[in-house]
């Protein structure tokens, strides 16, 4: 069910502000196609806080943005607590500010040098993979009849 918060000076035809839309669990989840579990989880983390009617949770749009910026975050390698900042941070100043900005920076930065650990690790291992199957080919081809050694 699509809920909406009516306000008396709507019209039956005209749209509703933005701010006064809400979403239903099912919504938001089809919307950035995850689980409802993943939404409650996020809930449950505090990253957001939905109105609740009973048993109903109503998500208004700033819920649809901390999510968007939740799972965002996680794409992009971010702890939950990181997140959390992160958020933290655009409800104080949804347009930003300088302390803002250069704390996300810093995140991404730290975030980038562990990518280029993780991608040197990965040579490595790349070059010892391709040096322990070069020795087991000399191995195994010495091993076969019609060779010098076997």
């Amino acid at each position: 069910m699509n809920q909406r918060t009516s306000t008396p000076s709507a019209s039956a035809g005209s749209a509703l502000p933005r701010q006064r839309r809400t979403y239903t669990i099912g919504e938001l989840a089809r919307m950035f196609e995850v689980t409802p579990r993943t939404i409650r989880f996020y809930e449950q983390e505090g990253l957001l806080a939905p109105e609740r009617r009973g048993q109903t949770r109503i998500y208004h749009e700033k819920d649809r943005v901390r999510l968007k910026l939740t799972l965002r975050g996680k794409r992009l390698g971010f702890s939950l607590a990181e997140i959390r900042e992160v958020v933290e941070m655009y409800d104080a100043m949804p347009d930003g500010n300088a302390r803002q900005l250069k704390r996300l920076l810093e995140i991404l930065a730290d975030k980038r040098a562990n990518l280029e650990r993780q991608l040197e690790d990965i040579r490595l291992m790349h070059r010892e993979l391709d040096d322990v199957e070069s020795r087991a080919r000399d191995v195994l081809a010495s091993l076969e009849p019609g060779s010098p050694n076997g």
